[in-house]
């Protein structure tokens, strides 16, 4: 059983579609609707709503239990937070990105840790940045608070290892998600944007009994972007 959080576009809802396939159960957080009719088209359950919301997290969370009594697999994917050059960003777009980009898994992993704590067993996957590591300007609250969100992760994974729960973040460089430039491609050395399916399946990978040995990690998917940091 899976939950995935923003997961109705982009790598979110191609990651639901590859634990599908694998054969997880799927339910399905989003802002805009189209989770719910992903979730509907893949025998799940949808949630409209917000990560930024405890209660839609609550209502996802619930329902899940409801149905099908355990989580196995928790995939927390983002939208985009705040750009602007770094001295120009406002207090108000520092705490939009915080919200965006670290506590929308701080809040479903209150929710679900105890239920894989309980269960003995448990995956969780963040969607973070191949720049977390090595900031880009470009994408600043990204940076700031996915640099965070590693710390976290290390943290959740030293108290939660012993319970056989599992947390690591997949780093995603250019993905064809995002506007494609001639620019960004050539900067690849494998010379092309990776895809959400190559996303996807880096995330069932490491929901996977082959991963079970695996966790508070940061796993690059970027094609040797940021190969030497």
């Amino acid at each position: 059983m899976a939950v995935i959080t923003a997961g109705g576009s982009g790598m979110g809802a191609a990651s639901a579609r590859r634990l599908a396939a694998d054969g997880y159960k799927v339910a399905i957080l989003s802002s805009s609707g189209k989770g719910e009719a992903l979730a509907a088209e893949l025998a799940g359950i949808g949630v409209t709503g917000s990560n930024q919301s405890i209660d839609d997290l609550k209502r996802l969370v619930d329902a899940t239990m409801k149905t099908w009594g355990r989580v196995d697999v928790l995939v927390n994917s983002a939208g985009h937070g705040p750009r602007a050059p770094i001295i120009e960003i406002t207090d108000e777009q520092w705490h939009a990105g915080l919200d965006i980009y670290l506590m929308n898994v701080i809040r479903p992993v209150r929710l679900v840790a105890p239920i894989m704590q309980k269960q003995k067993s448990g995956a969780i996957i963040n969607i973070s940045t191949a720049w977390a590591f090595e900031p880009s300007a470009m994408f600043p609250t990204s940076a700031v608070f996915r640099a965070g969100l590693a710390a976290y992760t290390k943290i959740f994974a030293d108290t939660y290892a012993a319970d056989n729960v599992r947390m690591n973040n997949v780093l995603p460089g250019w993905i064809d998600s995002l506007p494609e430039t001639d620019e960004r491609r050539v900067a690849v050395p494998m010379k092309r944007y990776g895809t959400s399916a190559e996303i996807a399946s880096t995330v069932a990978f490491l929901a996977s009994e082959g991963a079970g040995y695996i966790t508070g990690q940061n796993l690059k998917v970027d094609g040797g972007l940021t190969r030497s940091v």
